[in-house]
């Protein structure tokens, strides 16, 4: 076995599915979670990067994802290249999606069944090959999803049920997968794991409707605390931020700011950051599509920071505008480059910002 498993996976109730499976293997793992198109590229780099850094053997475990002909013909070179440094890579693809036909009959790693969701698939693949330490509900659970991502209404308890469970990921987005990935993760799956305590209870998908808002506070709740699963939230988040400082810290002409990447909800989150963080005279939230959100707190005039690094406006202490020519990203690191590089360019250009820092 080699000595860790890096395991892309879908981003919706099977692709997670697939990596609950994979929690009860004894073995060292790296979870990544992608869409389809673009998404899956930029992930498999992060993947190979972190193999080349770790200088270890891997398996490249993709699941719920199909690729397509010149994906699987590049994945399959660039692996090469680190076997050719002797570092034993190997890849295993479990998918059930028809549209990866022409890959998996090019390549040996590559495994389709259109007969099995790709949770039946993993867990068929795990018992077979792999230690695994089987929950008593995982058996239920596996046919649940099956049930519901083939669509299988006849099986109706299955499919009822699995109904709220994909709900209880496709409508979770308290946490942006981006900047959490890690949290995210643990956030999609340990709702997942509470819906298994369900299982086979009478009206079990009525249950599990109504206890959702619940088993959500519950995991951002601290002892002894409660409060609104948006205040709850937006507590936690703050504090993700904060343990970020070290890398998402950006500088404009001596002005410390703080550079998110699609949290959304800037007014509160924005806020409760700079109050939490009074080290830090502003913060923009940049979103998928290069709209930029700013907040400040009396430091410095973010209306003129939007409108020398955009053309945007505002007020003093919160306003906005769109980075012209932005290109999407799936990872922070990109996002961070692509603001870097205009901070660098406006910096020698800009003016005087209005707002002084108070000295």
């Amino acid at each position: 076995m080699q000595d860790t498993i890096h395991h892309l996976s879908h981003i919706d109730l099977d692709g997670y599915s697939c990596q609950l499976v994979m929690k009860y293997t004894p073995y060292e793992k790296m979870n990544y979670n992608a869409n389809y198109g673009a998404e899956v590229k930029s992930k498999l780099d992060l993947i190979l990067e972190n193999i080349k850094k770790s200088k270890k053997s891997a398996l490249i475990l993709i699941s719920d994802l199909n690729l397509t002909a010149d994906e699987s013909k590049w994945l399959t070179n660039e692996v090469y290249k680190l076997n050719a440094n002797k570092q034993n890579v190997v890849i295993q693809l479990l998918d059930h999606h028809g549209s990866g036909e022409e890959s998996a009959k090019k390549h040996d790693w590559y495994y389709l069944d259109t007969s099995r969701c790709a949770t039946k698939i993993v867990y068929d693949y795990v018992k077979e090959n792999f230690e695994f330490d089987e929950p008593k509900w995982m058996e239920k659970y596996v046919s649940v999803v099956n049930a519901v991502d083939l669509w299988k209404q006849e099986e109706v308890e299955n499919f009822e049920y699995g109904k709220v469970c994909m709900r209880l990921v496709t409508e979770t987005r308290e946490l942006n997968r981006v900047m959490f990935a890690d949290e995210d993760f643990n956030y999609k799956t340990s709702l997942l794991l509470e819906a298994t305590k369900l299982l086979g209870k009478p009206n079990a998908n009525i249950l599990l409707d109504e206890s959702i808002h619940k088993i959500k506070k519950n995991f951002f709740k601290e002892e002894n605390e409660d409060n609104t699963l948006d205040n709850l939230a937006t507590k936690y988040v703050v504090k993700l931020l904060g343990d970020k400082r070290s890398t998402h810290t950006i500088y404009y002409k001596g002005y410390k700011g703080y550079l998110s990447y699609a949290v959304g909800n800037t007014s509160i989150v924005g806020n409760g950051f700079l109050l939490a963080y009074p080290e830090y005279d502003f913060i923009v939230d940049v979103s998928y599509r290069g709209a930029m959100s700013l907040r400040a707190n009396n430091q410095v005039s973010v209306a003129q920071i939007s409108k020398e690094w955009a053309n945007g406006g505002g007020h003093p202490n919160a306003a906005g505008g769109r980075i012209m020519g932005f290109k999407e990203q799936y990872r922070y690191d990109k996002v961070k480059h692509q603001i870097e590089a205009i901070i660098s360019d406006k910096e020698s250009r800009a003016g005087d910002l209005e707002y002084k820092r108070e000295v």
